[in-house]
């Protein structure tokens, strides 16, 4: 199989039609990998050999394009973009499949999908991996609304705020649906509440860069989750962080450590 672009697959989440993707064993465990904001799940896992790394693991991999990103529809209502709306696309992509339970692996934006998809359908998930996301789950990952304005503008050369160009940038390389990612940013924030992390009885692995200036620590977030390890993954960004070759470890140990029983 030709793990450099996948064909999508597709299904139907309320109105919307949404892609996905599979690679794997069939009769491998399932893992579902949810992407970050102005991301891909090309971008965000086959592109830094997420598929590839699990599908040599033995694993069945399944990822899909969260609405308003990749082949997915790409509403411009910011009413369509809350995180318990993102959430459930993620649950009826398992229930499309007759996945009962799956390790469930999100990046950033999709670090928080995956806490709300883990927080309303705890049964499908087997496991989660925060990756890019630690306390700025719970606290808040600073004033993004000049990403909003970013992406909205004309052009790249009228953003002056760093962030913004950075984000503005990734998502004319991605060539993505501007105004779309400007609506899904101004409503796909929702804080995750202490109380409900301690709630969370799957285990949990947070990963985050050492040099990520928008996650926040990945020890404090998993502090708050009572079966959970944290990952300093050294040296990395934001940017970075997704594709680093001791993440790809610390999770394939994190995975085989919840299958064995032997997670503590």
């Amino acid at each position: 199989m030709n793990l450099d672009r996948l064909q999508a697959g597709r299904f139907t989440s309320g109105t919307l039609d949404m892609a996905w993707y599979e690679a794997g064993s069939p009769d491998g465990f399932p893992v579902l990998l949810i992407h970050g904001f102005a991301s891909t799940a090309h971008v965000n896992w086959v592109f830094p050999g997420w598929f590839k790394t699990l599908d040599q693991a033995g694993y069945r991999v399944i990822g899909l394009d969260n609405r308003g990103h990749g082949e997915s529809d790409k509403p411009h209502d910011p009413e369509a973009y809350h995180p318990e709306t993102m959430a459930a696309d993620a649950a009826g992509l398992l229930d499309e499949l007759g996945i009962g339970s799956a390790h469930v692996m999100g990046y950033s934006m999709g670090a928080r999908i995956s806490a709300f998809l883990a927080m309303s359908r705890p049964e499908l998930v087997r496991s989660v991996v925060f990756g890019g996301l630690g306390m700025g789950m719970v606290e808040g990952v600073g004033d993004w609304d000049p990403i909003a304005k970013a992406l909205r503008a004309d052009s790249i050369d009228d953003v002056s705020d760093k962030m913004g160009r950075m984000f503005r940038a990734f998502a004319d390389q991605t060539k993505s649906d501007r105004l779309a990612l400007a609506a899904c940013i101004s409503t796909s924030r929702t804080l995750v509440r202490r109380e409900d992390l301690a709630q969370l009885a799957m285990p949990a692995l947070v990963g985050v860069g050492t040099r990520d200036e928008i996650a926040g620590s990945a020890e404090e977030l998993a502090r708050l989750i009572p079966h959970a390890r944290f990952l300093d993954i050294l040296n990395r960004d934001h940017m970075l962080a997704v594709g680093d070759k001791t993440f790809k470890a610390a999770v394939l140990e994190f995975f085989a450590d919840v299958e064995s029983g032997a997670f503590a």
